[in-house]
């Protein structure tokens, strides 16, 4: 076997969020129970979306796609973070890490260009409101939807395709509950200290890009609204503010683990555990409670199953 192209290492041991068994019981009760909250929240959010008729606009068709990618990014690491709490040894196979890291990059890339799109979607609802409905067209909605699945592939795939170049002969412990790009990097058996920097500049571009045009978007948006109507401007706002939101706690822990890496071993444990677990989480929060037709589209849907039950 070619031990520059194969790795002989079968799994890797992931170290985890803490070391003491009764904060891992304690931690695994949480994080279960947030882990149906967010299952729950996200799927709500998109069943509301597909089955209530008054959300079919293509702001609520990209918030059902951006539910559906929080509920997979979530889905990656914290069900295996939640069992592992009940474990002595966490460990996870080669091929596992391997998943891990490239769904993370699938999922978290497409969502940064999602966030991009509703960001379009908007600028385009305020700032020109009378082309709207003929420039977000459903071909158009689609085609933009299409283009983030892409970019998250494409991206996903360039980071792995390096990756598994890399030999893996030891050691195999990652201190975290999963396996990312920087911490994997860091077990290969040759000095790859040049190309952890070529990977994190990748995931850290897409995100200064992103981020920025949101910046520049919302900034131009919201000096629009000022000029609205007070009606207007209010509801323009109330929703501008639900995505700004949205944007910093997702760009937050991306900027400090790829852009700006503090090399602090918890801190980068609470970046993570907060885009995984705490971003899918407050997501749905934020865009139900500050919005009156998803709040309506709740009521109707309780009001329905309320009137099924009277009739059974």
């Amino acid at each position: 076997m070619d031990e520059g192209n194969q790795s002989v290492v079968s799994e890797f041991v992931l170290l985890g969020l803490c070391h003491s068994w009764n904060i891992q019981l304690l931690l695994f009760l949480v994080f279960f129970i947030l882990y149906l909250f967010i299952v729950f929240g996200n799927t709500i959010i998109v069943t509301l979306i597909i089955t209530d008729h008054h959300l079919h606009s293509p702001m609520y068709f990209f918030l059902a796609n951006l539910s559906f990618v929080d509920l997979w990014i979530s889905s990656v690491t914290t069900p295996k973070m939640i069992t592992d709490f009940l474990r002595e040894n966490k460990t996870i196979s080669f091929g596992g890490c391997m998943c891990q890291v490239f769904f993370v990059h699938f999922f978290g890339g497409g969502e940064m260009v999602l966030l991009l799109v509703m960001g379009y979607d908007r600028y385009m609802a305020i700032c020109k409101p009378l082309h709207y409905s003929t420039i977000m067209s459903l071909r158009r909605c689609i085609g933009l939807v299409v283009s983030f699945w892409i970019t998250g592939f494409l991206h996903a795939l360039s980071q792995m395709v390096l990756i598994m170049q890399l030999p893996f002969c030891g050691p195999r412990e990652i201190d975290s509950f999963f396996c990312d790009i920087p911490l994997v990097i860091e077990l290969a058996c040759i000095n790859s200290s040049a190309l952890g920097i070529f990977l994190n500049a990748g995931s850290g571009v897409l995100s200064m890009i992103t981020f920025v045009l949101l910046l520049i978007s919302y900034t131009y948006i919201l000096f629009t609204v000022r000029q609205r109507s007070k009606t207007a401007a209010s509801k323009a706002l109330s929703t501008c503010t639900a995505h700004i939101t949205v944007v910093v706690l997702f760009f937050g822990p991306c900027i400090f683990i790829y852009v700006w890496p503090l090399s602090i071993t918890w801190v980068d444990k609470f970046l993570a555990v907060f885009y995984s677990v705490f971003t899918p989480l407050l997501n749905p929060a934020i865009y139900s409670l500050r919005n009156e037709e998803m709040k309506n589209a709740m009521k109707r849907l309780r009001n329905y199953y309320i009137k099924s039950e009277v009739n059974i």
